[in-house]
Parts: C-alpha cells; sequence; structure tokens
C-alpha cells in the first residue's frame, strides 16, 4: 500500500440550492505538468436542504455539516488534517440570495466560516461561486473523469492522450443551469461566454453560459406561477404536467418567495395564502405550456442563439448531461445516451401515468419529485432542442450520466483541480474572460519577439560596420501572424 504521506488531500462542499454535498479528494504529492492527479474518495449528502434556506436561522447552518465531517475525520490520517485544505463553494441559490439579501447571505457565510475554523483542518474560506465558474469547473470534471486530459501509456507515466476530443458539459441544478463546450478561438470573441482553460500543460477555450432561474426547482416555481396568472378560476387550478389523481396545497411563498418569481407576484399577493393544483397528467398540453418558460424569439439570429437573446456557438460533438438531466432521465428508465425519439416515448409514457402507478416505476419514491418528473423531462426537451439546438441527428451524442468510475460529475471536482494547479504554487488555471481575445496576445508576443529580433540585428549590424563599414549589411524581414 502507498504511504499515506506521499498523498494530499482536499476537501471541497459544493453548497447547492436545494442540498449541500460534501466530496473528499486525495492526490499523490507528485504532480503532472503542475496539475495534480485527483480521485474522490468520499462522497457525504449534507442533511437538510440547501444553505441559502437557512436565511432566517443562519445559525442553524453548522450543526447540518456534523455528521459528515465525522466521516471525514475518520477517514483521512489525522497526521494530515492540518495540511488537508477545506473549501465551500455556493452556487445559484446563494447567488439568488445575495441579490435578494445581501447582509442574510453574509450572515450564513459568517456561521460556516466561525464553524470551520474550529475544525482541525485548513480552512480556505466559503464562498459563492459565480455561474460560468460553475459551468468551467463542470467542464474541467466531465473531460478529466473521462480521459480527455490524461491517460496512462505503456510505462504506466500519464501521457496527453493523442488526437481526443473534448466532451461538453450540460449540468442542471436546483436554480440555474449551465452549458460549457469547446469552440474555435474565433468563435464569439466579442462576448463574454468565451474563456481560457490550461490543464496539463495545453490552453483550451470554452463557450460557457449560466442561465439564472433556469435550475429545475426555480423553473417549476415559475411554471406553476404562470399557471396561476393564466388561469380564470383562482381557487381551482390544473397541472397537466401533474400525474392524475395527484393534488398539491402550496402558500403563495413557495412560488414567489423567491427573486426568479417575484416579478410574477398577483396584486393581492400574501405570503400565507394557499392554493391547489390538481394534476390532469396532460403530456401534450403540459409540453405546449413548458415552452412558455423560454424566449425563442428574442434572437437576431437564431443559428448563433439559444434563448433569451443569449448568444452561442453551434453545439458540436459529445456531451455529458448530469444533475438534473441525469435524475430526470433516470426516472423515465433511460441512462447513457438514446434517441430523442425514444426520450419522447418514454416522457409521454411516465406522463400518462396516475399518481398511484408511479410507486411502481420509480426506484425511490419520494413525493417531491416524483411529481414533477413529467415537467422536467419537458423542460429539458425544450432547453435541449429549442434552447442549445440539438437535433435528431445530435441528440444521441448528449450522454445523460452520473458519475465515471465511482466518480461525480459535478464541478466540485474542477474546482479542485483548479486547487491543486496552486499548491504550492502556480499560475492561475482559468482566465475569466478572455480580454482581450487570446490570439491579441499571441500577436503581441509574436511583436515582442520581432522587435527583440530587429534590435538584435541592428546591434550586430552596427558592430559589423564599425569592424568593416563596406562589406556588409543585412537585410531582415519580420513576419508576424
Amino acid at each position: 500500500p502507498a504511504n499515506p504521506a506521499s498523498k494530499q488531500y482536499g476537501i471541497v462542499l459544493d453548497a447547492g440550492s436545494s442540498r449541500t454535498t460534501v466530496y473528499v479528494y486525495q492526490w499523490p504529492a507528485e504532480k503532472e505538468n503542475n496539475t495534480g492527479v485527483v480521485n474522490q474518495t468520499l462522497r457525504c449528502s449534507v442533511k437538510g436542504s440547501g444553505i441559502s434556506s437557512y436565511a432566517k436561522n443562519p445559525q442553524d447552518v453548522p450543526q447540518t455539516f456534523e455528521e459528515c465531517m465525522q466521516h471525514i475525520k475518520k477517514q483521512i490520517p489525522v497526521h494530515l488534517h492540518g495540511s488537508t485544505t477545506i473549501h465551500l463553494g455556493a452556487t445559484a441559490g446563494m447567488r439568488l440570495l445575495r441579490l435578494q439579501n445581501e447582509t442574510a447571505a453574509s450572515e450564513v457565510l459568517a456561521s460556516i466560516q466561525n464553524y470551520f475554523k474550529s475544525q482541525p483542518f485548513d480552512f480556505r474560506g466559503a464562498q459563492i461561486i459565480s455561474g460560468q465558474e460553475e459551468g468551467v469547473y463542470g467542464w474541467i470534471t466531465a473531460n478529466y473523469l473521462m480521459g480527455n486530459f490524461l491517460e496512462k501509456n505503456l510505462w504506466r507515466s500519464w501521457t496527453r492522450p493523442h488526437g481526443v476530443e473534448t466532451t461538453g458539459a450540460l449540468d442542471l441544478g436546483g436554480a440555474s443551469t449551465q452549458i460549457s463546450f469547446a469552440v474555435e478561438e474565433q468563435e464569439g470573441l466579442n462576448t463574454s461566454d468565451i474563456v481560457q482553460v490550461s490543464l496539463y500543460g495545453y490552453a483550451y477555450t470554452l463557450y460557457t453560459h449560466s442561465f439564472r432561474c433556469y435550475g429545475r426547482n426555480e423553473a417549476e416555481k415559475t411554471f406553476l406561477a404562470k399557471l396561476l396568472e393564466a388561469s380564470p378560476n383562482k381557487s381551482h387550478l390544473t397541472n397537466p404536467c401533474y400525474p392524475r389523481d395527484y393534488a398539491a396545497t402550496f402558500p403563495l411563498s413557495h412560488m414567489f418567495g423567491s427573486l426568479c418569481t417575484w416579478h410574477l407576484k398577483p396584486a393581492d399577493y400574501s405570503p400565507s395564502d394557499t392554493i391547489t393544483f390538481e394534476g390532469t397528467g396532460d403530456p401534450s398540453l403540459c409540453r405546449e405550456k413548458v415552452a412558455s418558460l423560454f424566449d425563442f424569439g428574442g434572437c437576431p439570429d437564431p443559428e448563433v442563439c439559444s434563448f433569451n437573446g443569449v448568444y452561442q456557438p453551434r453545439v458540436r460533438g459529445p456531451f455529458v448531461a448530469f444533475a438534473g438531466f441525469y435524475y430526470t432521465a433516470s426516472a423515465l428508465n433511460l441512462s447513457g445516451s438514446f434517441s430523442l425519439g425514444t426520450f419522447n416515448s418514454s416522457t409521454w409514457t411516465f406522463c400518462s401515468q396516475t399518481w398511484s402507478q408511479l410507486p411502481l416505476l420509480l426506484p425511490r419514491f419520494e413525493e417531491e419529485y416524483a411529481r414533477s418528473y413529467c415537467f422536467s423531462a419537458h423542460y429539458i426537451y425544450h432547453l435541449l432542442v429549442g434552447g442549445y439546438k440539438f437535433t435528431a441527428e445530435t441528440w444521441p451524442q448528449v450522454h445523460f450520466k452520473k458519475e465515471v468510475e465511482n466518480s461525480s460529475i459535478a464541478w466540485s471536482l474542477g474546482y479542485m483541480l483548479n486547487l491543486t494547479n496552486q499548491i504550492p504554487a502556480g499560475s492561475s488555471l482559468i482566465q475569466l474572460p478572455i480580454q482581450p481575445p487570446a490570439f491579441v496576445g499571441i500577436l503581441t508576443a509574436f511583436a515582442v519577439v520581432a522587435s527583440l529580433c530587429l534590435a538584435f540585428l541592428v546591434y550586430l549590424c552596427a558592430v559589423s560596420r564599425i569592424q568593416k563599414p563596406s562589406q556588409h549589411s543585412f537585410d531582415h524581414t519580420v513576419d508576424s501572424e
């Protein structure tokens, strides 16, 4: 067995909008081209909801971490606790809370900081990461796990695979969704959605965009709010996406307590008032109604636009769809890659079931998720087909996956890879965004080199003329790209 002293550990808490997941990563002390070869050794789900739900009682957040922290302390050798870094990254739930109530967001983070400062690990802070960072880190994770950055050769050393194509990343969380994929440098250089990543000595140019309020949970709240807005009978509402024979009653705060739906609240809004939605299990009407969540007509050029007027180059190559994408496909008894026709037929079959039939279809039955899978399936259809422009031909290139070789596909591993790149010291992994465009930097480099060459030639010319003034002359050409 390997000597534990030759290993390093890192802990990342993925504080999502609906839950927090703790990951423990381990890598050898020796690194490959300044980036550690990282493996996931533990995944622990924190009990309760996401940290943003503790806005009114931030002092209660730390106790939710305690059970997972006990597992971690047992797994990591005690003598390495002090050198093990621990980081908390919060995503869209906290991004929304910060916009809505910055003081509450700060108090939640401060409570977390105080807790981890009392732990034996090297706490490096709790921060809210941007949607763009979340997208890029998810892309790094997916490609790292699929072996697109490194592989072991015949001599058991790590090398870069020859001619391997990177995979795009599709992440569906509770409050936001991200798309990230490699592009040519000339594509959309004037947009802030183009970023540059350097891993294992190689540079990659990515398109990445995060849609706030388009995570699964927030999108469904908006959907319910729109059903209420469009209904003439406010006391009896039907929901075509809920199963037949199912009804759910919510306080209005469930729908309108979010920044994403605040603009849709009725004039006589009272948070404690309740409303009941009765399911009709109508897949055709569900698909039609869910389309209203997107503005597909706001694009000046649909060929290079997703929705809501957001620029996007044409999708290309393979993609991995994880998190909410995977869980929804799994509920439809689908995983991996499959045709768009298969996805649609499975969606129709699932959405036509009555509430009493669903426990027979779902291996793990939880009301909150079971009632919403039909909505989620139609939502994914509109997002991928109407939004990202996947077609019947390109849809099979999307692989719905949860993990690779027991390592979860999540932004947290990419985050850890970035951090290991800076242990003990190193250059920044990600520049967000490329400003100025990358090729301008290349031109600048060529110009500097050309200037130095020119100066050197002039110097040689001057020296030569002093020695043999009439015998030598120099003809030089400077090339630039």
